[in-house]
């Protein structure tokens, strides 16, 4: 059976522009999967034109791009074939038919990895799109240790047999790409790049995405986790602070290894019920952090230690170095590992 290539396309208050590119995909022989987002009926016009030549999905009211994506990933995943495969692109004309094409054929070539299509931000581009995705873009090599140069790109193409996959990525706004990323990172799923030209149309006006909002549903997860580390270091650093005074230098390691286990405790709690929202059962992400958790205190008192005396820093100030110092390690870990959802693998 010859292979089919799916082009599937989010539409929120779209222009001519969406028109324009359906017609073109549809010459190029990809099915058209076009999901109307809640645009209104003001923009009704737009999607009766379009309807002739592709397949359109409606929701009722918004809910966003990523709800949009996996509607028609859900649809997709009950007529394609297991050899198939999927392109997503935006409807605002950012993403030119040779650019998809090439993004496509790029996943063909690699069925089991996630194909991005990047742009280089290079010549006039607008300092908002230059800078986010810089900030994007350096969060997630921190966060994932492996490093993708356009990180919010919505030309992506992959086979059928990842939807299940893909579908299990929460989010349901902007956000979902960005999940897309970091879940695919910690399923060892691989990301390529084939480099796409940079087009933005009359300064990006048609972009409905809000810089606060959607930026804090991008990052909320790493910002929940900043709030319920900071919690369990006011515990940490509370208990040791009140423990040292107590006893004293010589017991530094005694104080320093109670109060880790009192806010270890504190921190696992919070991060599973409310950060990570881990719905497995605590008998199997308990002894992960309870690994994670002894790794960490190790750590923590070898270079308490070295800093107070070694450096001779103070021992307060010495504790707060520490807690910085093996931040990002912890999320990384808990993310990845501890907290990992068992997706289906591609």
């Amino acid at each position: 059976m010859e292979r089919k290539n799916y082009a599937l396309i989010p539409a929120y208050q779209p222009d001519e522009k969406l028109i324009q590119l359906c017609r073109r995909l549809t010459e190029e022989s990809y099915t058209v999967i076009v999901v109307d987002d809640g645009s209104g009926p003001a923009y009704a016009p737009i999607f009766q034109a379009a309807d002739s030549f592709v397949t359109l999905l409606t929701h009722p009211e918004n809910k966003g791009k990523g709800a949009a994506l996996k509607t028609g990933m859900n649809y997709i995943a009950g007529i394609g074939g297991a050899d198939d495969f999927v392109v997503t692109a935006d409807a605002d004309g950012q993403h030119r038919p040779e650019d998809i094409a090439k993004t496509l054929l790029a996943a063909g070539e690699n069925p089991s990895a996630l194909t991005l299509g990047s742009r280089a931000f290079t010549g006039k581009v607008l300092l908002k799109s230059r800078m986010g995705n810089a900030i994007t873009r350096n969060v997630f090599a921190l966060l994932a240790h492996r490093r993708v140069r356009d990180t919010q790109t919505g030309l992506r193409a992959f086979s059928c047999q990842m939807i299940p996959f893909l579908l299990s990525v929460q989010g349901e706004r902007y956000e979902y790409e960005m999940n897309v990323l970091l879940a695919c990172a910690r399923q060892n799923v691989p990301i390529r790049e084939v480099p796409i030209e940079t087009v933005y149309i009359d300064g990006n006006a048609s972009s409905h995405f809000r810089p606060f909002q959607d930026a804090w549903r991008i990052y909320r997860e790493i910002f929940a986790f900043a709030a319920s580390s900071f919690v369990g270091f006011l515990v940490d650093y509370g208990l040791f602070s009140a423990l040292a005074a107590l006893m004293g230098n010589g017991l530094l390691p005694l104080c320093n290894i109670l109060a880790r286990l009192v806010s270890a405790s504190v921190n696992y709690t919070i991060n599973r019920r409310y950060v990570f929202r881990d719905q497995g059962r605590v008998s199997r992400s308990a002894p992960r952090y309870a690994l994670l958790a002894l790794g960490i205190l190790c750590a923590n008192t070898l270079i308490l230690m070295l800093l107070v005396d070694a450096l001779h820093l103070n021992r307060y100030v010495a504790k707060l170095t520490t807690e910085l110092i093996l931040f990002v390690v912890s999320w990384a870990v808990q993310k990845f590992g501890v907290f990992s959802r068992q997706s289906p693998q591609p």
